[in-house]
């Protein structure tokens, strides 16, 4: 199966930089989208084979997740069921007979880390939801997660440390993730690969001089390990900041 999550900064501004594109030609099992910034009616897309779940923010233009998948699952959910975390559309779980696939949007802990408090309750909140959900069958999860994890996950280590997204607290918090029993699937497979990232800021042609940031993931179980067959990032597709990043499992 080939899993793919990319944050679009914005569907509607996406689909006019060739996204359908992107999208027919990664022909993804399930395709994962983060920070779609609309509300219900406000796009149409057609996605033949493929059912549609989207979650919305309460606050518009904002956030929100969507997840395509040409399976139908047995169950879908919205949220951590948890309201002061449910307002802002960030999780989307499907429920198969084999796995659960969540895609997630981590908040952002923001200029002058205004809400890194907040995002510290957030990651113990998420963390304990998915832990909750691996007691039952392995997850499969993926999206932008919001931190760079390692040195080796960012152009400038040393003059970005303790700003949004590489915070000791932050990178702790994915530390304690995957400790609890995950595998951040891209170091799996490649432990030692530096210069290969999935956002740029869209100041200082960052992209361009290829500054950038692996804040996009796909983490699974530990019990998975061996379905895993490759991870990839798609530097090569526009349309955002962040580029797709991209799965394959034999499950």
């Amino acid at each position: 199966m080939k899993f793919v999550s990319w944050n679009v900064n914005g569907i509607r501004a996406c689909v006019e930089k060739n996204f359908m594109e992107s999208f027919e030609d990664l022909d993804a099992d399930i395709f994962c989208l983060q920070e779609t910034k609309l509300q219900e009616g406000q796009i149409d897309l057609e996605l033949p084979g493929y059912h549609q779940y989207w979650n919305y923010a309460e606050k518009k233009g904002y956030s929100g997740t969507a997840i395509f998948t040409k399976k139908e699952p047995i169950l879908v959910s919205y949220g951590l069921g948890i309201e002061e975390h449910d307002k802002e559309g960030r999780v989307i779980t499907l429920e198969f007979e084999e796995f659960y696939f969540m895609t997630v949007y981590t908040p952002n802990s923001q200029n002058e880390l205004a809400r890194l408090s907040y995002r510290m309750e957030w990651e113990d909140a998420f963390r304990a939801y998915v832990k909750k959900l691996d007691e039952k069958k392995p997850v499969v999860f993926c999206g932008d997660l919001n931190v760079a994890h390692q040195e080796i996950d960012l152009k400038n280590p040393k003059t970005n440390r303790m700003n949004a997204g590489f915070t000791d607290e932050e990178r702790g918090k994915m530390t304690e993730l995957l400790d609890a029993g995950f595998i951040d699937t891209f170091r799996y497979f490649y432990p030692e690969k530096k210069d290969i990232y999935s956002w740029w800021s869209y100041r200082f042609k960052a992209r361009e001089k290829n500054a950038g940031w692996r804040i996009d993931y796909f983490i699974v179980s530990k019990r998975l390990e061996s379905c895993l067959k490759d991870a990839s990032i798609h530097t090569e597709i526009f349309g955002s900041d962040h580029c797709p990043v991209e799965l394959i499992m034999e499950l």
